[in-house]
């Protein structure tokens, strides 16, 4: 299966396209965990175990583990491994290199970490892209125009009539020969949100920026998965991880998933309302019409007929 199938599979099974950033901050953890690496692994097998039947994937950012030293990298094995294998495990780590170095980026994650899925950044063009992309069971997620401050600096340049940031989509598009290509497109910018998902395809979205960056979580499951007719994932991090710093840290992480879940349940059952209400309205209005046309329609045979 691919890894788009098993996205796909897991977000039916869990009824969920929520994905929760493993971004481990000692500073904002329970003080008991904050210690030592191994407290940090508690916390997250915690939160993993609390989580798991509610969410679509796992998405570490490698910085936090890397900041840590080899003992970070060794942790964030440790903590991938506690993740169930149907779930997916989005890399955070926006790779972008010349083609050899990036082909042992790609065995570092794919191999090594055990992704199921990256982020790269697409600046130095295809052949930085390419030694992840020829991973056919795997997939990328490419940045394309994100949720930061700063993005607007290049990612909205005029290039040619266009900004830059529909080139790069238009560009992943072309590349997606493998079906194993997504975007990364930030939930501050909804308008430009729902005219990417146009240019996606059917493409995979992964959309930061719900909740302590100011995302509309409404907008964003709406515009990203096209009414709910594509395939998105809403990341959330900060606000559901630490959303305790006392010991019910997990039940209450779990807490604010059920209620980001609802809310986007609440959204797909509105739409789908309003789309039965739109087609009801149009096949009354056509029935309607087509009364209407057999009452004007004259009685030819009576009028044939001579007395």
């Amino acid at each position: 299966m691919s890894a788009l199938k098993e996205l796909q599979q897991i977000q039916a099974d869990n009824k969920s396209i929520i994905c929760l950033g493993l971004d481990l901050d000692p500073k904002r953890m329970p003080s008991e965990y904050s210690k030592n690496v191994k407290g940090m692994f508690e916390f997250a097998v915690r939160i993993i175990e609390a989580t798991k039947d509610i969410v679509c994937a796992y998405k570490p950012n490698i910085a936090f583990y890397e900041s840590i030293g080899a003992e970070g990298l060794s942790l964030l094995k440790l903590i991938v491994e506690r993740i169930p294998d149907e779930i997916a495990v989005i890399i955070d780590g926006k790779r972008g290199d010349i083609g050899n170095t990036a082909a042992h980026y790609a065995d570092a994650m794919f191999k090594q970490l055990k992704a199921n899925w990256v982020t790269l950044n697409p600046y130095m063009g295809y052949d930085s892209l390419r030694p992840f992309i020829e991973h056919k069971d795997k997939g990328v997620f490419i940045l394309c125009l994100t949720s930061n401050p700063g993005s607007k600096d290049l990612q909205i340049l005029n290039v040619g009539g266009k900004p830059l940031y529909e080139i790069v989509a238009e560009k992943v598009a072309y590349w997606n020969k493998e079906h194993n290509c997504g975007l990364v497109v930030g939930a501050t910018n909804p308008e430009q949100l729902k005219e990417l998902r146009v240019i996606a395809g059917d493409m995979p979205l992964l959309i930061p920026g719900v909740g302590a960056q100011g995302g509309s979580l409404e907008k964003a499951a709406t515009y990203g998965t096209a009414d709910f007719t594509k395939t998105a994932l809403i990341n959330v991090s900060r606000s559901v991880l630490y959303a305790s710093r006392g010991d019910d840290f997990a039940e209450r992480a779990r807490a604010e998933l059920i209620k980001l879940n609802q809310i986007v349940d609440s959204v797909r059952k509105k739409e789908t309302e309003d789309s039965v209400g739109i087609a009801d309205q149009q096949s009354n209005e056509s029935d309607s019409s087509e009364l209407q046309g057999n009452a004007a329609e004259p009685d030819t045979a009576d009028q044939s007929q001579t007395p």
